[in-house]
C-alpha cells in the first residue's frame, strides 16, 4: 500500500458502470427477461420504443437507432451520397471515428483546428478549412462539429459558415446527447446528429450503439434503408449499397431503462463538476460552459503548464486514482490521418490541447468523499 492510501479508501473508477448497474440491476434484468421471452432479436418491438423516445427526448421527428456512433456518422455520410472528391471538415482535436467515418465513405476529411476555451471546432479555421479544401481541388460538402467531452460545438457559428459555403451539418454529439444549446437539446440543431451508446458515454448500452437524429424526412427514409443493407420494400431487392447498421433488441432494451433515469445523472454529472472546478480553479484551467450551453459531462478534462500533465497523472495514479488523456494526439499527427489536408494556418491549439489535457474521474455516482479526495489528490500533486 503507499504512504498515502488507507485501508478504508474505496477503489476510485474513472466511470463507475457499476454503481449505475446496481442502482437498475432488477429493472435491467426483467428488460432482458422481456426480450429473451419474446425472441424478436433484431428490430424487436423495444427498439422502436427507443427510437420513440428518444425523438421524444430530443424533440426531432427522427429517430434512428444504428449500430454504433461511428456507424450513425457513416450512414448519413452515404445518405447524403459524400464520396470521391468530396471533402468534410473536421476538428482536428477529436477521436478518429469523425474523421473515420468520412475517409472510410472515399471522402476526404480536412482538418480544422478547435477553441482552446471550449475544445470545439473554431468557425474561423472551419472557414480556413473550406479555402484549402477548395485550392486543392475538393467539392466541400459537409462539415461534422464535435460537441466534445459533453458541451455543444458553437452550433449558430458553424450553420452560419455551412450556409455560406453550402454545407450540411452533421452534429457528431457522441459524447453530448442530453446537453442543450440555446435552450434546445442536441439532436435537432443539425441537418442531422450521430450519438453513440458506446457503455462509457452519459447515456450507453451494454455494448455498441448508435443513433441518428433528424428532422429530414428523405435523409430518416434513407438511413433505415442503409442500415440494413440497403433494402427497400422487399429486404431481398436491395434500392441502396447499404450495411448491417442495426442495434440490437436487447441493447435497445437497456437503453429505455437507462434513459428513465437520465435527467437525473445529467444533474448529478453537473453537481460533480461544479465541485470540481470549485476545488481546482485556482491551481488549473478548468473547463467554462458558455451561458447559452449546457454540457452532460462525459469528460472532466483540465489543462496544465506544458510539462506538468504527466507528472500529476503519476502521482494520482500512486494514490488509486485513475486519469486519463483524451487526446494525446490530434488526427493530423496520426500515422492513418497524417496525410489528409489541414486547414491553412495548421491546427496550432489542438496540437497545444494534446500536451496539456488531463481527465479526471466523472460519472454520475461521483460522491462527496471520493470527489474531495481526488481534489485533494490533485491539489497536494500540483503544489509540490
Amino acid at each position: 500500500m503507499n504512504q498515502h492510501a488507507r485501508p478504508d479508501e474505496r477503489a476510485i473508477p474513472f466511470i463507475d458502470v457499476a454503481a449505475q448497474r446496481r442502482r437498475l440491476g432488477r429493472a435491467i434484468d426483467d428488460a432482458i427477461a422481456r426480450v429473451l421471452a419474446h425472441c424478436q432479436f433484431i428490430q424487436g418491438p423495444e427498439v422502436r420504443a427507443l427510437e420513440a423516445e428518444l425523438a421524444a427526448f430530443c424533440d426531432a421527428r427522427h429517430a434512428i437507432a444504428c449500430s454504433s456512433g461511428t456507424d450513425a456518422l457513416r450512414l448519413v455520410l452515404m445518405a447524403w451520397g459524400i464520396g470521391p472528391g468530396d471533402a468534410v471538415i473536421c476538428p482536428a482535436f477529436t477521436f478518429c471515428a469523425t474523421a473515420e467515418a468520412v475517409a472510410v465513405c472515399g471522402a476526404t476529411p480536412v482538418m480544422a483546428d478547435v477553441a482552446a476555451e471550449t475544445f470545439n471546432l473554431d468557425p474561423l479555421s472551419c472557414e480556413r478549412a473550406v479555402a484549402t479544401a477548395t485550392r486543392l481541388g475538393l467539392k466541400p460538402r459537409a462539415v461534422i462539429p464535435v460537441d466534445l467531452f459533453g458541451l455543444p460545438a458553437d452550433h449558430d457559428a458553424v450553420a452560419a459558415v455551412a450556409a455560406a459555403h453550402g454545407l450540411r451539418v452533421l452534429d457528431d454529439a457522441a459524447q453530448a446527447f442530453g446537453a442543450t444549446y440555446k435552450g434546445r437539446r442536441l439532436g435537432r440543431l443539425a441537418d442531422a446528429t450521430a450519438t453513440s451508446f458506446f457503455p462509457a458515454k452519459p447515456l450507453g448500452c451494454y455494448g455498441d450503439g448508435g443513433a441518428v437524429l433528424t428532422d429530414d424526412d428523405g435523409v430518416a427514409e434513407r438511413v433505415r434503408s442503409l442500415r440494413v443493407h440497403g433494402a427497400g420494400a422487399d429486404k431481398y431487392d436491395a434500392a441502396h449499397v447499404g450495411m448491417t447498421g442495426r442495434l440490437d433488441t436487447i441493447q435497445a432494451a437497456i437503453l429505455l431503462e437507462k434513459l428513465k433515469i437520465f435527467s437525473e445523472e445529467i444533474d448529478a454529472r453537473e453537481r460533480a463538476a461544479a465541485c470540481y472546478a470549485a476545488g481546482l480553479a485556482d491551481i488549473a484551467t478548468v473547463p467554462r460552459v458558455p451561458q447559452q450551453s449546457t454540457s452532460v459531462w462525459a469528460q472532466y478534462t483540465i489543462r496544465l503548464a506544458s510539462g506538468r500533465r504527466d507528472a500529476l497523472a503519476a502521482a494520482l495514479k500512486v494514490q488509486g486514482i485513475p486519469t486519463a488523456i483524451y487526446y494525446a494526439k490530434p488526427l493530423h499527427r496520426q500515422d492513418a490521418y497524417r496525410d489528409f489536408p489541414v486547414a491553412d494556418g495548421g491546427a496550432p491549439v489542438s496540437e497545444r490541447l494534446a500536451e496539456e489535457v488531463l481527465s479526471l474521474p466523472m460519472h454520475a455516482y461521483l460522491d462527496r468523499p471520493l470527489q474531495d479526495r481526488i481534489i485533494a489528490a490533485v491539489r497536494r500533486a500540483l503544489a509540490s
